[in-house]
């Protein structure tokens, strides 16, 4: 039976699927504000271009591939990523982070020069007034500092992504000067950040409205408006969920969510509930790989219990909820077993239900177990493992069942905890 008749939404309840009717767009941090994490190593070039394959293969739209007025490493790599989409042709669009001054915004003019692929300049400036006063800014400091920027870079005919730091902090005044004047510079595409996570959904949506009826309709001019948000308080996959639905053409993420302090939105956490919510249709089935790349390529630890890609995330041990699994399986039903003890459909990312054997589990989950290796699951078999389980405090390993049993544990099979 169709997955649909079986379950009642109330997610759609008053907010028709899908999420929004615009095309929403997504733009990778995960090789630049993702790297400002503390714990987290600078990839190899080789595993950036691996990771920038994978981001085209998933259907990301831009990726800030580094900022290079930072040094000659982050120079190096941010010219070789530019020449690597210029070489093979890659659809995605890459931007390059620079301070709003001209010294940062003079290398991307560089790069774009040297491999012809055109570069977006991703100006960033502070604008909150906590910020203003620590800084001992004005704000026609900031205002000056933005005309001088913006101009140097639409002069250089690099398109100009404009971004304001801590817009959910910052002051209505302050934020329509600020962008109206980058506007009325030449850029087209701005950036509502939530830099120290402070953001609720209903601030995100009330920000993002703003924005679109006083900065946007009042220029007159075509504006991709974007969404950059971070974790502090939880919320950041929901706010931008909130933005999106609110009218932001693009929404900013990292691999795994790493970023300074707790980390940015993840990106792949918002693909899964983007894709869920109708409002992509990417194939997604090399998400897995990419959160695996990037986890081993900037050391990061993937939690058991994270979302959809934690070791944990399909699977169970606990006796009533295998037990609906495995029924669901023996109904011939693989998209049913997906779903009755899961929000997220494992096979739409290449994944699948696994059934392990702990001290909470059933007779069927030893059954089940045994089965799915082709080992017969003999009275005597099934009570010896069931009674084994029921003495640990732990999940038995694969070696440990089969020690059991007196099974020869086969050499290519993992042993799992």
């Amino acid at each position: 039976m169709p997955d649909q008749k079986l379950v009642y939404d109330w997610n759609a309840i008053g907010h028709p699927l899908p999420l929004t009717a615009k095309r929403v767009y997504l733009n990778d941090e995960t090789l630049r504000d993702g790297l400002q994490s503390p714990t987290v190593s600078d990839p190899c070039i080789d595993d950036k271009v691996h990771l920038l394959h994978l981001m085209e293969d998933l259907g990301i739209d831009m990726l800030d591939i580094g900022l290079p007025g930072a040094g000659p490493r982050a120079y190096a790599d941010v010219l070789a990523l530019a020449g690597e989409i210029s070489k093979q042709r890659l659809k995605i669009r890459p931007n390059c982070a620079a301070r709003t001054t001209i010294k940062d915004i003079e290398p991307i003019v560089d790069v774009m020069q040297k491999t012809g692929v055109v570069l977006e300049a991703a100006t960033f400036l502070g604008s909150s007034l906590i910020r203003q006063y620590v800084e001992n800014w004005t704000l026609d400091d900031l205002v000056r500092r933005t005309e001088e920027a913006v101009t140097f870079a639409v002069r250089h005919q690099l398109p100009v992504m404009y971004v304001t730091e801590d817009t959910t902090r910052a002051f209505p005044e302050t934020i329509k000067k600020l962008y109206s004047t980058a506007i009325n510079c030449g850029a087209r595409h701005i950036v509502l950040t939530d830099t120290v996570g402070h953001a609720t959904p209903d601030g995100a949506r009330a920000l993002v409205r703003f924005v679109i009826e006083e900065v946007i309709r009042p220029s007159g001019e075509s504006v991709m408006i974007g969404w950059h948000g971070h974790n502090d308080r939880g919320l950041s996959v929901i706010n931008s969920l909130a933005a999106a639905g609110a009218g932001a053409d693009v929404v900013h993420g990292c691999a795994l969510g790493i970023g300074e302090r707790v980390g940015n939105t993840p990106m792949d956490q918002v693909l899964v509930n983007l894709k869920l919510l109708g409002a992509i249709d990417n194939d997604l089935i090399k998400l897995k790989e990419y959160c695996e790349v990037a986890s081993r390529s900037c050391k990061v630890p993937i939690p058991p219990g994270y979302p959809v890609f934690g070791s944990d995330a399909f699977r169970t041990a606990t006796g009533v909820h295998a037990a609906a699994v495995i029924k669901a399986f023996r109904k011939g039903e693989p998209e049913l077993a997906d779903s009755v003890y899961s929000g997220v459909p494992s096979h739409m990312f290449g994944l699948e239900q696994i059934i392990d054997i702990g001290p909470m589990s059933g007779r069927s989950n030893v059954i089940f177990w045994l089965e799915k290796r082709g080992i017969e699951a003999t009275g005597e078999r099934v009570t010896a493992i069931y009674n084994r389980a029921k003495q640990s405090d732990r999940l038995l390993t694969t070696q440990e069942v089969l020690e059991t049993i007196h099974v020869p544990s086969p050499r290519t099979e993992s042993i799992l905890p």
